[in-house]
Parts: C-alpha cells; structure tokens; sequence
C-alpha cells in the first residue's frame, strides 16, 4: 500500500494526468531488441518523450548509444540519443560507483549480471565489486549503489566525459558546487559536433541518501586544440594528462574544463548508498527543481513503479490481441522505442533554453528537442498524429521558435537541442507540418509556420530548371515537399503560392531519363551524368544511402504521374514486383528493397496503387516476420529515433501512409487479430478505431473481403478522418490472393 501512495505522488508531481492503464504491457518491452546489429537502441531507463536517458557509458566507442555488449562500464550519464547513425552522442553528467583510489586515466570495470527491463538498468561492477540500479523519470534519476566493507567507497560524477565522435566538439567548460554534505551541484557546458555553431549546457543537481565523510575535485588539463574521438581519448599523450590530473580535497566549489568530483563513504558489506539526480538546459535552479517536483521518496521500487507506470499508460495507446509471445514484445518494443523521442527539454517551470541563448517559458506547448527529420516524418510522425497529436503540436512549435529565436527563420531538418546540424537532405519539417493540418492537428501560430517553411522551401530547393544539380535524392525529396507546401498554400487560400508550387512539384520528371528508362542526376549545365557501372543499382550516385532504384520511387504525391512516366501500370508493377523478389529474406542492407533505411519505406504500399493490393499484403506481412525479431539483432537497420520502429507499429496494425499530407492511409495484412487504437478526444469524435483481422494466420495474410461499421467496404485505404470518427474495420482474411480492394 506505501508503494502504491509513493508511486501516485510521483505520478502527480510529474504533472501527468492520465487513467492508469489495466494491462501491465511494460513487460512486453525488452530494452535489448535492436542494441546490436546496428539498431543502435538505447538499452537505459526513461520515461515517454523524457529529458533524461540515464545508462551505461562504454568508453568513447562506435556504438552511437553508448552501450557495448563487451565493453566496459565507463559510468552512467543522462543524455544519450536512441537509434542514430553518426557516431555516438552526447552522454553528459556520468556517475560511477567505485572503491579505492581514482585511477583517472582508466577507471572504467568490467561488468558482471547486467540486466535491462523497461525502467530499470542493473549491473556488477566487478573491477570495485559494486552493483549499480538506475531507473529514471522524466527530468530526473535515481541510483542504487551497493557497496562492499570499506572506508574507501567512492561515488564519482565526471563532467568533463561525454559520448564524442564528432572531431569538432569540445568541452567549454564545467563547474561543481558542494551544496551541502548530501547535495552537489553543477553543469558542463560542450560546444561543436553535432551542434555545429552553438554550444548546450546540461546542469545537474545530486542529491546523497547519507552524508558523505570527505570529498573533493579533479581537474585535466587538456589542450582546446585537442580531439576526443577514441583513437585520441586511448592515446598516451591523452592518458598521461589525465593521469596527472590535478586531484584537489575539500572544495566547497571549483571551475574548470575537464572537471570532475568525488565524494567518499564508510560502508559495510551490502550496503546502499542511494542518490537522485535531476538536469536540466536551463539552469542550476531548475535542476533541482525539476528533481523536487518529480522525486519524493528515496525508494527505488517505488520510482521504477511510477515509470513503468507511466510506460503502461503510454504503451496503452495501442492495445493487439492476437499474434504470438514474440510478436506482442516486437509490438510493444517497437510502440516504446517510437516515445523516447522528441524529448522535452523544457523543464517543470516552462522554462528552456532558447536558441537565442536567453530563457524563455511556454505557454501552450513543451519545449522538445532531437528531431530527425529525414527519417521520420515517413512513418513516426504519421504515427505520433493518431496516438499523440499533442506531441506533434509541441514538435512544431518547438521547430517554429527555434527558426525565430536563431535569426534563421527556416524549419531545420535535423535538430539537436537548439542547433541547425544540417544533417541529411530535404525539407522533412515542412512534411510533418502539411501532414499535422491536413489532420485538424494545429495549435501554433499557423502563418508563422507557414512563413518561415515558406523561408525553407526558398533557401533549400530545386533550381529554376527543376532540379538539384548531381542529385537523385535531393531532386525527389524537393519536388515531394513543394506539393506539401502547394497543400498548406491551398488550405491558407495563397492561391499564387498554390500555382507555384503545384507546378515544382511536377519536378521530379525532370531527372528521369526516358531513353535510359530510370533516374539520372543532372549536372550544372542541365546535362544527364553517364549510367554508372552497375546501373541503377550502383549505391551513391547522385542518391543519399541508398540507389537509384531505391531511391527513384520516391514521388509519393504523384504515384499516378509517377507510373505513367515509367510506361504504365503493367511495366511497373513488373518492376517492382521484380525488386522485392530479389530482396534478400533477412532485410539485410542490398541493392534492391532495403528495409535497413528510410527511402524505401513507403514503397511496399505503392502496390495497393497499381490495383495489386494483394502483394501489398504479402510483402509487408513477410517484412514484418523478416526484419523484426524478438532478439538484440531485432532490427535491419538504425533504429533511427523511431522510424524503424514506427514502420513496423504502423504495418502490423493493418496501416501506414504513402505520402505524409494526404490523409490517406494504405490498408495492408495486420500481423494481429484485433488492433484498438485509443483516440484523443481533443482531436478524434469517438474514443477508439478497431481493425480486427478474422481468420488470420502466418498462412491466412490475403485479404478476403472486409467491413467497416458493419458495410461492406471495398476500398484498399482509410482516411484519417476515417479513424478520428472512429468505429470497426472487419477483415476477412485467407490464404489466396482475392480481387477484394481493386
């Protein structure tokens, strides 16, 4: 019973008014699926869309999470990043749980007993024979350690470690203050890297269950000039300053670059030393006032209750019935890693960090940051417009007020907190905001938005002939995110805006070679480049990660333009049919439909369009039993902050979009047999959409014949309004294909 009241008052002070969910389906998440094989999932503790990522650091290694299956236990750090490419990221504030001396140039362990639930993240070090717990809410952690005997037990927070493989990031600067013999305070301050033209600051507030018997600081004096990536980190010269670094007892404050801090304790056997911490962007104050409003009680059960709790309500968004044991943690796995970003970065006051570098408070939205464009705005922002538009009014916002605040005054395609990375291509932002006011999803200064995507779409385009010199993919996506622009400019009544960009939407034929049969970039003089030696099946030229063949379906808008321009609906669909046929059955990176990236990933859904809907059917049911598996190699590809996942919650259900901004969703082969979507009433007319697969089966995935509210239904897609009037989509499935949805 005082776990229950402890896990309420936690709930209620994180500000989350929700009806408990009456399934626990937090134990169909395992953290695992996808940390290898390139998932690069991050295995620590959260809470949905929560500013701290709390888990292991494993050295400065290429793992982009920052955990390793072998690798040791660097520490523990706030901010990690789930699922990207690039190297690893961020991993700022790292505590570690040591006995002995501080051996600075190495003090990492081997780990021993390493567990991972959802919530909860639990390891042995063995170098110190310790035993870390962590488990996280929104803003804030909270660590169990356990100790053996010793007057030389030891809990550490590093400020100047962070996950680096960016050659241009740098530590400006770190401070700690001893606040009293339980608490300590501080920030480290890092510029550069992915945050290309801007520095963040990450403050922290510890607080200790005991008080500590001394403490003190270190300091490295490590040269500005001087690279973190790991070849540098393992160097001697690197080891050597570290080593010698300046160890100072007693402070009550210090400042410095390459800082850190040590508190030591008196322990028996077995005993635990307890310790919150909270973060925040903004400031020491709002640290520990985040930590304040979020944790009461020094009791780790508890705190893991209220996020798993927090976890069961989220995850209740969606509920399936059906489908086997290791489907419903696929399911579930793939449904949480679709919430651990865009994470707020605003704190429990409304405060955040502006991109002008000045604080400023919302009002109507929480401020979120980590936003990749390029790979969601295909599947996990479609998602996130069914199951949380609201989310999606705070990433539009938060996009809007960046472009203000910074004087760009254009929509960044990938965002980390606060910086114009520049990453990838295209202009994904101007896709979730047409897709988000097509669907009624609109509580942001609507001309504004519309202003600076316009800004966008000017400075980041195709030329006046049509086109991105050298460039399929840029080419494409242009051409795709001007019709968006021709959709907000139609709904705005900008009837010139309309009529421009209506006609450059049309530019993707511009690139299509009709003599070669396929897409070839342009060079500057409007010439086609050569046919590279392998054909369209040559990786690069002219496309981004992907190939021509890959990347040349991309024209979502004009499906119907598209197939005309290829010679028609039997030629295509021969085509396509011949690229899935070559695919390799593990999804695997290859030359034809490679589920391990985005720019394929509506492609399965174009046969509804040339009136096959039955391999539509069969070809995502057979992705989704080939690429996802319930294991640590569970995904093909980077999980990509949600897009990976989001394919798989969307396809098993029976769903996804082709073209992010029509409304309309494709209807394929549910995984399961009965699929209950969970509305917002601020945005949908009824509490739930049904889609129930009868007589389904590995072998039944062809769909027969289907209903909606109880009338026979012969169309192969639903509309968005569809689902937000709610109601019953009955599908009769079997094992032959039928003429059901021509």
């Amino acid at each position: 019973m005082k776990n229950r009241f402890i896990i309420f008052i936690v709930t209620l002070f994180i500000g989350v008014s929700c009806a408990y969910s009456q399934v626990d389906l937090s134990k169909y998440v395992d953290p695992y699926i996808g940390v290898e094989g390139g998932g690069n999932v991050f295995p620590g503790p959260c809470v949905p869309f929560g500013m701290v990522k709390l888990g292991p650091d494993c050295g400065n290694k290429d793992w982009n999470a920052g955990w390793d299956p072998t690798g040791n236990i660097h520490g523990f750090s706030h901010t990690h990043v789930s699922g990207t490419g690039g190297g690893c990221k961020y991993g700022n504030i790292l505590m570690l749980p040591m006995t002995g001396e501080i051996n600075l140039d190495d003090y990492s362990s081997p780990r021993s007993g390493e567990k991972v639930l959802l919530g909860e993240y639990a390891v042995g070090l063995s170098r110190y024979n310790t035993h870390a717990r962590l488990t996280a809410l929104s803003r804030s952690g909270f660590h169990e350690y356990t100790f053996p005997e010793g007057t030389d037990s030891k809990i550490i927070i590093d400020l100047g470690s962070f996950l680096q493989s960016h050659e241009k990031q740098m530590l400006v600067g770190s401070e700690v203050k001893i606040v009293s013999d339980t608490e300590v305070e501080g920030y480290s301050r890092v510029r550069g890297g992915w945050n290309e033209g801007g520095a963040y600051t990450v403050y922290f507030y510890a607080e200790f269950s005991r008080p500590f018997r001394s403490h003190g600081v270190w300091l490295a004096d490590i040269p500005d000039n001087w690279t973190r990536k790991r070849e540098d980190i393992e160097s001697k010269r690197y080891q050597e300053i570290v080593k010698n670094a300046q160890v100072i007892p007693d402070v009550s404050s210090f400042a410095g670059k390459h800082l850190g801090f040590y508190a030591d304790f008196d322990t028996k056997a077995g005993e635990q030393i307890l310790m919150k911490s909270g973060i925040s962007f903004t400031s020491l104050k709002n640290a520990e006032e985040n930590l304040r409003a979020e944790m009461k009680a020094w009791d780790f059960d508890a705190i893991l209750g209220a996020c798993q709790q927090l976890w069961d309500d989220a995850l209740a968004k969606i509920s399936v019935t059906g489908g086997t044991e290791d489907e419903k943690y696929i399911f579930y796995t793939a449904l949480y890693h679709t919430m651990i970003d865009p994470r707020v970065c605003s704190d429990v006051n409304g405060e955040y960090m502006g991109a002008d570098k000045q604080v400023h408070r919302t009002g109507r939205f929480s401020k979120r940051t980590i936003f990749s464009g390029w790979d969601v705005f295909r599947s996990q922002m479609p998602l996130q417009t069914i199951i949380n538009p609201t989310l999606i009014n705070d990433q539009i916002n938060s996009l809007v007020e960046i472009a203000d605040q910074s004087g760009y005054e254009y929509l960044e395609r990938w965002e980390f907190f606060n910086a114009y990375s520049g990453c990838m291509l295209g202009n994904p932002a101007i896709s979730v905001l047409c897709d988000a006011y097509s669907k009624g999803i609109r509580s942001y200064d609507v001309e504004k938005a519309y202003k600076y995507a316009l800004n966008t779409s000017r400075l980041f385009g195709n030329n006046e002939a049509g086109y991105a010199p050298g460039s399929i993919s840029h080419t494409l996506e242009y051409a795709y995110s001007d019709w968006c622009m021709a959709r907000l400019a139609e709904w705005l009544e900008k009837e010139d805006d309309k009529v421009y960009f209506d006609q450059r939407a049309k530019s993707y034929s511009t690139i299509y070679n009709a003599d070669y049969g396929w897409f070839l970039p342009r060079n500057d003089k409007g010439e086609f480049h050569a046919v590279p030696d392998g054909g369209r099946l040559a990786e690069g030229h002219g496309c981004t990660e992907s190939n021509a063949y890959q990347q040349g379906w991309f024209v979502p808008h004009d499906v119907d333009g598209m197939v005309q321009m290829m010679g028609g609906r039997e030629k295509v669909l021969a085509d396509l049919t011949d690229m899935f046929e070559k695919t390799p059955k593990s999804y695997l990176w290859n030359q034809y439909y490679n589920h391990a990236n985005e720019p394929v990933h509506h492609v399965p859904f174009l046969f509804n369009r040339l009136d096959a809907p039955e391999l539509t059917q069969k070809w995502t049911r057979d992705i989704c039993r080939n690429a996802y598996k319930n294991s640590v190699l569970g995904l093909v590809g980077n999980e990509d902050v949600g897009q990976m996942s989001a394919w798989y919650v969307l396809a098993a259900s029976g769903l996804h979009p082709i073209c992010p901004g029509d409304q309309r969703y494709e209807i394929t082969s549910p995984v399961f047999e009965k699929v209950v979507f969970h509305l917002d009433p601020d945005y949908a007319e009824a509490k739930t959409f049904v889609i129930e697969a009868r007589d389904n089966s590995p072998e039944n995935v062809y769909i027969q014949q289907a209903t909606l509210n109880g009338k026979p239904y012969d169309k192969c897609y639903l509309m968005h309004a569809d689902l937000m009037r709610g109601g019953t989509l009955v599908l009769r499935m079997g094992a032959t294909p039928s003429d059901w949805g021509k």
